[in-house]
């Protein structure tokens, strides 16, 4: 592995993510019976970090926990704040259509008082999620956009155009969601190019779907959970 990874260094930053994408493609095709569907695509994203990321993951230093902390819990406020403020709002055309898709929950009903499930997508949500999206959306993506030979850019380095493109396909990966995505991408990008730390932004992104999550499990709005 390691072979490979000297030959190809973005498998470090890059696999997780495919993976990740990829399982939320094919998943409902497998039609792999829970409690098995969560344990398999928990296992799974957990052993490409491990085998293709925990090189990286070595490295990384948090700088700013508190900050990071409390921005975390900020974006979470404001990841909620529409649809708490404004009822209905997110069954606006603008964010349901052919081209965002629709709210759906990603755990069918039966599955939803089974606490087992239900600890795995926290876990998944909480300590997976965050670090193969910000080895990819803050760690490997923008410095690819500013220079092809990546590795020579720093952490943190944003040209206008990384900072932005890098926002608005955060925002589309989040379908219905893509304006408060697109906020989150924007806040997320700043602290990046503030910090220079991935590790903080592995931790914000933590905290923000930590807290997400325990809002969906006490208020029972599954749909947060796509």
């Amino acid at each position: 592995m390691s072979s490979l990874l000297k030959q190809y260094p973005s498998l470090a930053w890059i696999a997780p993510f495919a993976v990740f994408m990829l399982l939320l493609a094919v998943g409902p095709a497998l039609a792999i019976p829970q409690p098995w569907e969560s344990v398999v695509r928990v296992g799974v994203l957990a052993a490409v970090i491990a085998l293709f990321s925990s090189g990286v993951l070595r490295t990384l230093r948090i700088k700013h926990a508190l900050g990071s902390v409390l921005l975390g819990l900020a974006v979470c406020a404001l990841w909620v704040a529409p649809d708490l403020l404004f009822p209905g709002w997110r069954s606006h055309w603008l964010f349901q259509n052919g081209i965002t898709g629709t709210l759906q929950n990603s755990i069918a009903p039966a599955e939803l008082s089974d606490p087992f499930v239900l600890t795995l997508r926290f876990a998944r949500a909480a300590l997976l999620v965050p670090i193969l999206e910000e080895l990819f959306w803050r760690g490997w993506l923008p410095r690819w956009i500013v220079n092809n030979d990546w590795e020579k850019v720093p952490l943190g380095t944003y040209t206008r155009a990384a900072f932005l493109i890098t926002a608005v396909l955060f925002a589309m990966e989040h379908g219905p969601y893509w304006e408060v995505g697109l906020l989150c991408g924007l806040i997320y990008n700043w602290w990046m190019q503030k910090t220079r730390s991935l590790g903080d932004l592995i931790l914000v992104h933590a905290v923000t779907n930590a807290a997400l999550s325990a809002f969906v499990l006490v208020t029972k709005r599954w749909e947060y959970w796509m």
